[in-house]
């Protein structure tokens, strides 16, 4: 069979045929909610989210009102699918032992003005943090970013910790529509659609803060086309993308000994 000349063809067409051969030729994880949620902990920990026993992470379940979190007292890097708890929207402890962490109170708002987003992520990474320190947005200015382009939310004024319910109606008010807020004095948030999504939003959040910050002390950040822009988000944040990000991620990890308690079974 007699295989056409892509050289002849379009941006467009290219486009859509490299999405279409992606989609056949990768498949969904088959890793569990559980295991997913336990892997984007070990993850974020070794991709510079670290940050003591600040942060969370939560993701719905097939039961309206109840999402999976960590335990408080356990650090990113010391979460298993074995232990992560079953909270209500109410913070009450559906299974599991241990408690949540107070803070997660912001999460139930965001679920309940968001039913699109299933996985919520917030972490205060070193660069994003020192970002916030300036009360500066996160400037999306390169490709490798641009899975956030426009999708960046931001707070200028710390509200002060989020275990109010003044706090997370505010919090899920800021964030409006996208995926994304930055805050400032305090750090990121993400809001995802998959937990596939959330992680890889999460790691592209930081690694934006960080040539952000590079960028501001070489010169002044030039902005891109905001067309290319958009067009660069929308190829980037598609399901099957994020899901093969994460699977290689999953599989850095996993090669880290000190990550070996993260899964009871192998995917």
């Amino acid at each position: 069979m007699t295989q056409p000349d892509t050289f002849q063809l379009d941006k467009a067409t290219l486009v859509s045929q490299s999405t279409s051969q992606m989609d056949r030729q990768f498949q969904d994880s088959a890793y569990s909610l559980r295991q997913k949620l336990a892997l984007t902990c070990r993850i974020l920990f070794d991709n510079g989210h670290d940050s003591g026993l600040a942060g969370q992470i939560t993701s719905r379940t097939d039961t309206p009102g109840q999402f999976l979190t960590q335990r408080l007292g356990m650090g990113f890097d010391e979460i298993s699918e074995d232990n992560l708890l079953l909270v209500d929207e109410d913070l009450n402890v559906v299974a599991g032992s241990g408690i949540p962490n107070p803070a997660n109170r912001f999460h139930s708002w965001v679920y309940r003005a968001r039913p699109d987003v299933n996985c919520i992520i917030h972490t205060h990474a070193a660069h994003t943090a020192a970002l916030g320190m300036l009360e500066q947005p996160l400037v999306v200015s390169h490709m490798d970013n641009c899975v956030l382009y426009d999708d960046v939310a931001f707070v200028a004024k710390w509200p002060g910790i989020p275990v109010g319910n003044e706090e997370g109606e505010f919090i899920a008010s800021a964030l409006g529509k996208k995926r994304a807020l930055m805050l400032s004095h305090h750090g990121l948030l993400i809001a995802g659609s998959t937990v596939e999504e959330a992680c890889v939003l999460a790691i592209a959040f930081e690694r934006a803060a960080k040539m952000q910050l590079l960028a501001m002390g070489a010169g002044e950040i030039q902005p891109i086309d905001p067309v290319l822009g958009s067009e660069a988000h929308d190829w980037v944040l598609r399901p099957k993308r994020n899901t093969i990000a994460f699977e290689y991620y999953a599989r850095r990890s996993l090669k880290n000994p000190k990550n070996d308690d993260c899964l009871t079974q192998k995917a």
